[in-house]
């Protein structure tokens, strides 16, 4: 059996997640009358502390249909330049928003330096574009923004005038890592932000899915949106309900997925050629010196071990591996090692 560590997007859903979805009441989601899609909707947004919620196809298009519902035309958000919704999402707030992005560099611990964010921010002048909005992502990377942080830097963008959004699309793993009640540390992140994008099919393990949670006014403009991009579903309670049955199921098993990289990254630790950091959720990057990363890489797959990257490999954790995946996985790096 091949343990893929690729991403934990790769998850199946569970058989209790499959008979849920089986037993999902369904209507028109375009009308707004899928049963299923408006509990979920409901639920999602009273959890993450927020006035409504909107449904997404993907992280991607809640991304999108966040930035432009706070951003019009000639606007501008400040990003990472390591971010998803900046670097991994086709350019799509510029090209179909025309909203511009004002990219700055993540420092070691994935932040935006406050110094930085705060002389990104332009001057009322017609020579720039305008500055409506601070983005961040937690986690990032796999790393958890600090919540001392998050307070920070958006007071900071409110004191400008600024909105603020999280892609959270691992917001879960955030929460479980800050350690006690998930729920709660969820929705404390969520309270810093105006808005917020929450994946259902990373590690809460569903198979399709995002939602955008906000203000109503805002997440109203986001519906025009999400139509325009073509993301109204019809019968989409069959997939809400897998998303519903995360929530309620897999918040708390995260900790497993954590505790696995953990496993792995100590498993791997003492190999000289591997640069390696322990990870603070379910994502371990691996820098293989000596530009061997493509041929592990290859040795990993006919072994039946899956990751991705070439100079830096990176491995995810989720509910499909288990202990005994990352003994193998770890056995087989080991082997390359020892062979090489």
């Amino acid at each position: 059996m091949t343990v893929d560590l690729r991403s934990d997007t790769v998850t199946r859903p569970t058989a209790a997640m499959r008979e849920a979805m089986h037993r999902a009441e369904l209507g028109d989601d375009v009308f707004g009358d899928d049963p299923s899609v408006n509990a979920l909707q409901e639920q999602i947004a009273a959890l993450l502390g927020k006035e409504a919620a909107l449904f997404m196809p993907s992280g991607t298009q809640s991304n999108l249909a966040g930035i432009m519902s706070h951003c019009g035309r000639g606007d501008e958000y400040i990003v990472g330049q390591g971010a998803h919704c900046y670097r991994y999402e086709a350019g799509g707030a510029a090209v179909l928003g025309s909203v511009q992005p004002q990219p700055l560099p993540n420092q070691p611990d994935g932040s935006l330096g406050l110094a930085d964010i705060e002389a990104a921010i332009k001057p009322d002048d017609e020579h720039f574009a305008r500055s409506r909005l601070l983005a961040l992502e937690n986690t990032i990377g796999g790393r958890v923004l600090p919540m001392t942080y998050l307070a920070e830097a958006t007071a900071l963008a409110r004191r400008h005038g600024l909105g603020t959004h999280l892609d959270g699309a691992r917001l879960f793993n955030a929460a479980v890592a800050l350690g006690g009640d998930a729920r709660a540390n969820a929705k404390a992140i969520a309270g810093h932000f105006d808005s917020v994008s929450v994946c259902f099919s990373k590690g809460l393990g569903a198979p399709v899915g995002s939602a955008l949670v906000g203000p109503k006014e805002l997440i109203q403009r986001a519906h025009r949106w999400r139509k325009m991009l073509g993301g109204g579903m019809r019968q989409a309670g069959v997939l809400a309900a897998a998303a519903q049955h995360a929530l309620e199921h897999h918040i708390d098993r995260l900790a497993d997925d954590h505790a696995l990289a953990t496993l792995l990254a100590e498993g791997l630790s003492g190999i000289d050629a591997l640069e390696l950091q322990r990870p603070q959720t379910n994502i371990l990057f691996v820098n293989v010196r000596g530009g061997r990363g493509a041929q592990l890489l290859a040795h990993l797959k006919a072994q039946d071990v899956l990751a991705t990257g070439l100079i830096g490999l990176r491995f995810v954790t989720h509910l499909d591996v288990d202990r005994a995946g990352i003994d193998r996985a770890i056995a087989a790096v080991r082997g390359f090692f020892k062979d090489h």
